[in-house]
């Protein structure tokens, strides 16, 4: 775009209005031509190598070979090095060492020389960076499955875990729906402590930094005597001593309860929560417990990981998840918000699939609240375990819009709403799978070196929550809103801004609040909310965008500092129009930056990940986000800007 025409649309309202409108229209067309012909959208959920170089892993450890497969996922692990040989956990991110483990192990099991420059340089940062044996305990045990790593150096998951009761702190049910889905078939894995012989050239053993490492679990250097990390390293090996024990009264029972749970947690569908780590575990699971590939089980499993995979010529990646329910909601809303007639067609047979997938189980969320009637939706095609709060806020805020069309029936609606409002945790906010899920301890055990084994309240499934609740009539005297006012205070940072868990991260954590509050009736020019909008408008790129960078969670410094994105950038534009400040410069700056960087078909290019798995060491990129979050910042703005 001209600059002259840019400075036009900074300083015409109409102008930035009129042309906002037609590209919200573009990105309609675009919509409307990729919906299913079930009603749904579903895009492609990114992460890193790790979970394709795991599937094959698990397919070798299965006896099954297929070259024409491993060809394609070796060309698209190779397609994601790094120029210095790494792989890392984000596009633009630094090297990972854990990853670039797996990637390496993956590679010499496809038959790559370790010879070739691409293994040469990615062995030189492994070994530069501790070796193989400062990677993380999952890398370590998809080592220890083909005998590169020793057992006995992997913590301790005894399947005795499965009997404690539930006022024990560390039963399973005090673990986050990933963690518990991902740690009962880990307890039969690791109990079992299988080996699947390897020829030498496919081995990694030149990943050590240090040769003839065994024997025990190793304490952590400089670890402060006095601490749980330290309390729970000693436990492990009191663990360890008693594994070898000839004698373990309660270890059959264990063991029969965890194969029982993991075997009843699949769907029908051969999913397993809906998830890569929960699937793969589980049937390495049952191959350890002696279930044939043939089996039904595995039989399934396999065909349900297959579905996740995204396959052309020549690459073959695997999902870490799918997103349809969460994909179509959100799609849905935006076309809403951006003028699409609520009688289309398209939008008709998005709440008709939607209102289909409403979950009518109790799941693992009812162990701490039996009483309560099921009524939520799940992020995937199939989860009845674990529907999630995230997904039922936002399918219930467009399913509302349909209740006097008889394609949503009032009861669904209210089972929604009741299971909602019955999951709101004792501190006022909202977590995303369980309620009360906040027992840190947890993230302390030597298995948890990525900290994300518990699932406690956020600020941005909280505000989520409040959007809905508005949505739906509820005001800030409500008990349910002013007890998630109250959270929402207390988490609020000093410079006014919220922590995003789901997505990257202030600008997404803000977003989701200040929405809420809106929704909820809160004033707007108090001074908390304030800050927030003032804080924003602080940290907008020269460029009118917004950004921030992965590195944020673990440096809060970074707060929305990163290039901009356009998924960001909405997110930020949407949370200044709920405070009220949908007419200022910056926001119409915002707005230039999203009209400039659209393309012609409608659609945005967004390379870098917005969205979040677990905070510092699994991120995401919805490739959804960078034209659903658009198009509803578009839409939205031209609501306000219309009267301005």
């Amino acid at each position: 775009m001209a600059e002259s025409a840019r400075l036009r649309s900074l300083s015409n309202n109409r102008y930035l209005v009129d042309w906002a409108m037609e590209a919200a229209r573009k990105t309609q067309a675009h919509y409307l031509a990729e919906q299913r012909p079930e009603g749904y959208w579903w895009y492609h959920l990114e992460s890193n190598v790790t979970i394709t170089a795991e599937y094959l892993m698990l397919l070798r450890f299965a006896g099954i070979e297929n070259r024409a497969k491993e060809r394609k996922i070796a060309n698209y692990i190779m397609n994601r090095q790094r120029q210095d040989g790494t792989w890392p956990i984000h596009f633009g991110g630094r090297g990972d060492l854990s990853t670039t483990v797996e990637a390496y192990f993956a590679l010499k099991l496809i038959g790559f020389s370790p010879d070739e420059p691409p293994m040469r340089k990615a062995r030189e940062f492994i070994l530069e960076n501790g070796g193989l044996e400062k990677s993380r305990v999952f890398t370590k045990i998809f080592l220890a499955l083909f005998g590169q790593f020793d057992w006995r150096r992997i913590p301790c998951t005894p399947p005795e875990i499965l009997l404690f009761p539930r006022w024990v702190p560390f039963n399973i049910y005090n673990l986050s729906a990933w963690a518990r889905a991902t740690v009962v078939p880990l307890s039969l894995v690791t109990d079992h402590k299988p080996v699947k012989g390897l020829s030498a050239s496919q081995g990694v053993h030149e990943l050590y930094k240090e040769s003839g490492k065994g024997g025990t679990s190793p304490m952590n250097d400089g670890e402060p005597l006095f601490s749980w990390k330290m309390f729970f390293l000693l436990l492990d090996r009191l663990l360890k001593a008693v594994e070898e024990k000839p004698v373990r009264p309660w270890r059959r029972r264990g063991v029969e309860i965890a194969k029982t749970w993991v075997l009843e947690h699949q769907e029908e569908s051969g999913d397993w929560l809906g998830i890569q780590p929960a699937m793969v575990h589980s049937i390495l699971a049952l191959l350890v417990l002696g279930h044939d590939v043939s089996s039904e089980p595995i039989r399934k499993g396999l065909e349900a990981i297959q579905r996740f995979t995204i396959e052309s010529e020549e690459e073959l990646v695997l999902q870490s998840c799918i997103s349809p329910v969460w994909d179509t909601a959100l799609t849905s809303l935006a076309l809403c918000y951006s003028g699409v007639d609520r009688a289309h067609p398209a939008l008709l047979r998005a709440v008709q699939w939607l209102s289909s997938r409403q979950v009518s189980k109790k799941g693992d969320w009812s162990v701490k609240r039996p009483e309560l009637e099921p009524g939520g939706w799940a992020f995937e095609f199939e989860n009845t375990w674990q529907p999630d709060m995230d997904d039922t806020a936002v399918v219930l805020m467009l399913l509302n819009r349909y209740r006097d069309t008889g394609l949503v029936t009032d009861a669904s609606v209210q089972r929604g709403l009741r299971w909602v409002l019955g999951m709101q945790g004792k501190d006022g906010g909202w977590g995303a799978f369980d309620v009360d899920n906040n027992n840190d301890l947890a993230n302390h055990i030597p298995f948890a070196d990525h900290a994300a084994m518990i699932d406690p309240s956020t600020p941005d499934v909280t505000g989520r929550v409040l959007e809905l609740l508005g949505q739906m009539g509820y005001g800030p005297s409500e008990e349910h809103v002013s007890r998630a006012l109250a959270y929402l205070r207390r988490t609020q940072e000093k410079d006014g801004l919220w922590w995003g868990r789901w997505g990257v991260n202030y600008s997404y954590g803000t977003w989701s609040v200040l929405v809420g509050l809106r929704s909820v009736g809160v004033n707007m020019t108090l001074p908390y909310v304030r800050m927030a909008a003032e804080s924003l408008k602080a940290r907008q790129n020269e460029d009118g965008s917004w950004g921030e960078c992965c590195e944020s969670y673990a440096d809060p410094a970074l707060r929305l500092k990163g290039k901009g994105t356009p998924s960001q950038t909405s997110w930020v534009i949407m949370a200044l129009i709920a405070a009220g400040d949908g007419g200022c410069e910056q926001v119409r700056r915002g707005i230039s930056f999203l009209l400039e960087k659209q393309k012609p078909d409608g659609t945005w290019d967004e390379n870098e990940f917005t969205g979040t798995g677990f905070p510092r060491h699994f991120m995401l990129s919805y490739h959804n986000y960078r034209n659903c979050f658009p198009l509803m910042a578009l839409g939205k703005y031209v609501s306000v800007g219309a009267g301005g």
